[in-house]
Parts: structure tokens; sequence; C-alpha cells
């Protein structure tokens, strides 16, 4: 049918998403979310497919794009944030100043980051479109993603889901300049009034995706006093419990009690990567069993030995062999290009075969190696970094487990072993301190011989959701973790250690006593890459 055709599909999604997304309310009566739009969605001929809006809590307060866009991704809907390469309109709809813009850039907002608020104001907003290939079960999805993070989890019947799917062809007037009655448009869903009416009382539920303030609190406080012990800062020692590293990115890790520390962080952490057969790297996002794909490094063979279950151990050798160089640019790596090589067709076909798709090993080759300049940093030098996202090293405290423990178990009804949340959190140093989130107040720590500046907090994104042991996922560890950290996803932190001059590895043992540097009063910014921050 062509364009006009496609107008009146397009049109006809965005009419109903409109009028349904507009209506919800909380108990209080306050909006769900906020729209930003010239017109009333009826009319094609002066709006598009596009609906641009911000989530808002039951108190009338921006909820940020960014924490908007993980809790999407949980189910499996895309959506575009920021402000869409259009600065002056982000200004126009969200009050934002010449001054303002200024005070965003001296606070660390660039275009694309995922600094979503500052000072409690929206730097951006979210935008959902319409296509040609959109269809009505793509917008009810839409529109259940957002009853079930804002209004009512526990609800299992999404109160428009069998109310107003009945199709019609009423949305749009027969008179209207843009249709005519031989061309009407193909049956669209219709929301009456009484049924729009329906959906305000039937919503008016508990918010589950971020509790009240007073509850917030009181899980941030609520740490078990028989796991946690009570003394302060300056009583019992901070030490480190437990080391892991990534040899493979985004696969199992290997837990060691001691190990060499090299310029780019544990030594042969996150060397390697899967690609797949276009070259892009593959996370556990789009293949949740690499997971189940433990990889271990003997110092003494100087080998990598990789088992999964069904599948012969293989090994691949620590030595570098840069016959086969590619260069690749792999966008998670901070947008830089690595320069890598390929492992070989044994291990490609070992891969291949385990996931079920093409793949293949690639290596980072240490000639080139991944350069970042990290702000705030007291070196002026380019930081050296593996195949990571955002910085050499990922910490986090038993501590800050035990409490983010005692509100997942109780969202999931069923007891949770702390073990499985370590896992989950992907970290290469976990210490054990006596205040919970008391790492997040650090500017920089001493282990040992070592000397590490505090980055950043980490940002968490859906891997969380994912079993390292069995692979499967569990949106719920991401909600509760927004729900308990009063709407961010913040675990762990970033850092950095200072270059090391001796031709001899430092080394980083379990059991080594930690000494941090707290913060002068200043807010350490995020790191500023526009995509996801977890360590895969």
């Amino acid at each position: 049918g062509g364009m006009e055709k496609i107008k009146q599909h397009t049109f006809a999604l965005a009419h109903y998403t409109y009028t349904v997304l507009s209506t919800l309310k909380y108990a209080n009566g306050a909006p769900v979310v906020r729209i930003y739009s010239d017109t009333d969605f009826s009319n094609p001929d002066v709006q598009g497919p596009i609906i641009n809006f911000n989530v808002l809590d039951e108190n009338g307060e921006v909820i940020g794009f960014s924490q908007v866009d993980k809790m999407a991704s949980l189910y499996n809907i895309h959506v575009r944030t920021g402000c869409f390469c259009n600065t002056g309109a982000c200004q126009m709809y969200l009050g934002i100043s010449d001054e303002d813009i200024q005070r965003n850039l001296q606070a660390g907002h660039v275009c694309g980051d995922d600094i979503d608020l500052v000072d409690g104001r929206p730097t951006g907003s979210v935008r959902i479109s319409f296509g040609y290939m959109s269809s009505f079960e793509d917008a009810q999805s839409f529109l259940k993603f957002i009853i079930a993070t804002r209004l009512s989890k526990s609800d299992t019947e999404i109160p428009f889901q069998s109310s107003v799917t009945k199709l019609t062809t009423e949305s749009i007037p027969d008179d209207h300049p843009s249709f005519n009655n031989a061309d009407k448009l193909s049956p669209i869903p219709h929301v009456s009034d009484t049924e729009l009416g329906s959906i305000s009382s039937a919503t008016k539920t508990t918010v589950n995706w971020q509790p009240p303030e007073a509850e917030a609190e009181s899980i941030r406080a609520a740490v078990s006093e028989t796991a946690v012990p009570t003394c302060r800062r300056g009583g019992e020692p901070i030490t480190v419990t437990n080391i892991y590293l990534y040899p493979i990115k985004s696969c199992s890790a290997f837990e060691v009690t001691e190990w060499p520390v090299g310029n780019q962080g544990l030594l042969y952490d996150r060397n390697w990567m899967v690609v797949n057969q276009n070259g892009v790297c593959m996370t556990q996002k789009q293949e949740p069993r690499l997971c189940l794909v433990n990889p271990s490094i003997d110092l003494k063979q100087k080998i990598m030995v990789i088992q999964a279950e069904g599948m012969d151990p293989i090994s691949v050798s620590l030595e570098e062999n840069t016959g086969k160089e590619a260069v690749i640019c792999e966008s998670k790596v901070c947008s830089h290009r690595v320069k890598t090589y390929d492992c070989g067709e044994g291990i490609a076909g070992w891969f291949s075969m385990f996931l079920g798709r093409p793949c293949r090993l690639i290596r980072q080759s240490s000639d080139m190696s991944h350069q970042k300049n990290i702000k705030g940093l007291a070196s002026t030098a380019n930081i050296s970094l593996s195949l990571v996202n955002e910085a050499q090293y990922l910490l986090i405290n038993v501590a800050s487990i035990l409490q983010l423990k005692e509100h997942i178990s109780a969202r999931l009804e069923e007891p949770l072993e702390i073990e499985e949340l370590i896992r989950r959190f992907r970290a290469n140093i976990v210490i054990s301190a006596p205040e919970s989130f008391e790492e997040e107040e650090w500017a920089e720590i001493s282990i040992g011989a070592l000397r590490f500046q505090v980055v950043g907090p980490c940002s968490r994104c859906q891997i969380i959701c994912i079993d390292q042991q069995s692979g499967e996922r569990n949106k719920e560890f991401l909600q509760s973790l927004s729900a308990a950290r009063g709407r961010k996803t913040n675990f762990g932190i970033y850092l950095m250690n200072q270059p090391l001059h001796s031709s001899f590895p430092d080394i980083l043992s379990v059991g080594s006593q930690v000494l941090p540097v707290l913060k002068e009063n200043t807010e350490i910014q995020p790191p500023t890459s526009s995509e996801e921050k977890c360590s895969g």
C-alpha cells in the first residue's frame, strides 16, 4: 500500500500507546510519565510515530533515562535515550538553560553518557519509535513493561490486556483529510473513555520498582547484625577475601588466592574474547552460555585450559603468536580500536560447537594495548587496559552484598547464597569491610605494596541477572538492586593501579589488609562511556 499505508499503521500504534501511557496514574493520582509533545496525537500530518517522555516517580520526580533504559533491556525492549542530537529541543522541553548546560558539563556530563540527572534534574529523556514492521503486540509489550516496573509487579493480568484488545476502526475519524471511506485504517485497537478509566483505577497499586523513601532508607540500613560486624572504621581491619580474574571476557571466573599484577591489571585478566563471524565481541547479554565456559591459567606450563560440560578440555598457549593478526573495532572497549590476533581453527571449532554458532577466540596483542585517559586520576599518563570496558579492577564489599542479599531474598521469597551474588557481580577484588557501601566514600586504597585510585562507581547492567552457574536469567536482580539503591544500579567501584616501574610484577593476595583514603567532600563522577557499565 505504499507510504500512506505505513503512515496510517505507525500513527495508529503511536496514538494507541500515547492514549494509554498518558492515562497511567499512581495511587495518589500522580502521572507515571511526562510526555513531551506539541500535539495530542490526533493528526498524522503533524505528528509522527514517535513518543518522547520521561518516567516519573509517585512524587513527580524524574527517573533517569539510563535507569529506564536498563529496565527496558530486561524486557527485550530497545529505547533511545539522551538528547537525540537535538540540544535545542532538549533545552526547550526540559527547561535547560545555557548556564545549566555549562554546569552539566562541569559535572562531567557529555553527549552519549549515562549521567541522566544532575542535581535531580533530567539531562535528557526516553524516546520510542514505531516503524512499518512494528505491531500492536509490540505496543502492548512496551505498556506492560511500564506497568510491571512502575505499578504492580504482583498483578498477573495487565489491566489493558483484556479490555482494550478489541479491534475497531474508530481511532481516527473517517473525514480526516489523510483518509477516506475507501481507504480506512486496517483494524486497530481502540481505547474508550470507560476503558481508560478502568485502566487508571486498576493500576493504582503499590510501586515495586522503587520503594517509598522511608522504606528505601530502612533497606539501606537493614544489615544483618549477625552477619556483618558492627564496628566502625578504625576497628576491625578491612581485608581481601577473594580474588577473581576472567581470562576470557564474559566467560567464567578463575578464582585464585594470590596473583601477579601487571600494567593492565591482574595478569591475563580479559586478555581474550569470543567474537562472532563478523568480528563483533560476544558477551553474556547476547550469549548467556558463555558463563559456562571455565578458563584457568597454569603459569608454570604457560597455558590456559578451557573446559565446559560435555566438551573435551582444550588448551591455549600463553605465549603470543602474531602470525594471524587482525585489527578490529570493538565498541564495548570504549570505542577504541584494539589490535588482536586469532587463536586458530581448533579453538574456534571448540567454541562454535559449544555455543552452537560460528565464532572465534581472539587475543589482545601486547604491542597495542587499549589506552584510556581517566579524568581525575593523579597520573596524567594514559592508563593501559586489557579488554575491559572501563577500568583495570572492579572491587565489591561483602557487607554491601549481605545488605543487598536480604532485600533480594525477600523479593524472591526464597533463600539466596552469598556466593551466588558474588559471582553475579563479577568483581576482581572482594573485600570484607565493617560497613556496607563505605567503599563508595573512598578516593584511593592501598593493598600491600599496591596503590589504587578509585575511578568511580560501577553502574550495573543486565548481566547481574544471569546465574553464573547455570546461565539462567532472572530480571528480579537488577530491579531489586534499583529499588534498594534508590533508583540507581551502582554496585562496586572501579580501580586503577598506578603504573608499575619494576620489571617484576607485584602480587595481590587474599588476606592482605586494605587501607582506604576517604574522599574530601567530592562526588566521584561515573564513567562517561555511552555503553552500559559492566566488566563482562
